[in-house]
């Protein structure tokens, strides 16, 4: 099989951040997929969070996201940075704010890599780095009354 890691596909894209945004309307899954579609990439990874019915064995009656001014240029930096460390052909984030349902996309991302295994990579490193940096908190409360915030 011939070396093809020379190719202009195995390689980052020239300006892969397709897509960042911060929203108060519903989020689109089809809408971050097709913002990472390359003809280049040979693995896409999307991750998307819902907001759950519980959380740390309580009953989650409602939920509200609020985030800091800064959050949407901190998400482009984490981009940036998954970008420089990965083979990203595409990559897309958007996060909701305000108030939301059980059911409700809170977050989606998605990478486009050459292959599968760096684009799982890539992906991970997105969400788990967005959910520790980017000022965006979580209001949740309870069933039995009590509230609790948490965030970055």
């Amino acid at each position: 099989m011939a070396d093809t890691t020379g190719h202009p596909g195995e390689q980052a894209a020239q300006d892969p951040i397709k897509l960042i945004g911060i929203r108060e309307t519903p989020l689109s899954v089809d809408e971050v997929f097709q913002a990472v579609g390359d003809a280049a990439a040979g693995g896409i990874a999307l991750f998307v969070g819902t907001v759950r019915n519980h959380d740390g064995g309580a009953d989650v009656d409602a939920l509200g996201y609020s985030c800091h001014p800064t959050a949407e240029a901190e998400m482009r930096r984490i981009a940036e940075k998954v970008v420089a460390d990965h083979p990203v052909r595409a990559l897309a984030a958007v996060h909701r704010v305000g108030e939301l349902a059980v059911g409700d996309l809170a977050v989606v991302v998605a990478v486009a890599c050459p292959h599968r295994a760096e684009a799982f990579e890539a992906c991970r490193k997105l969400i788990d780095d967005l959910k520790h940096e980017v000022p965006i908190w979580k209001h949740q409360q309870f069933s039995d009354g009590t509230e609790e915030w948490v965030g970055a």
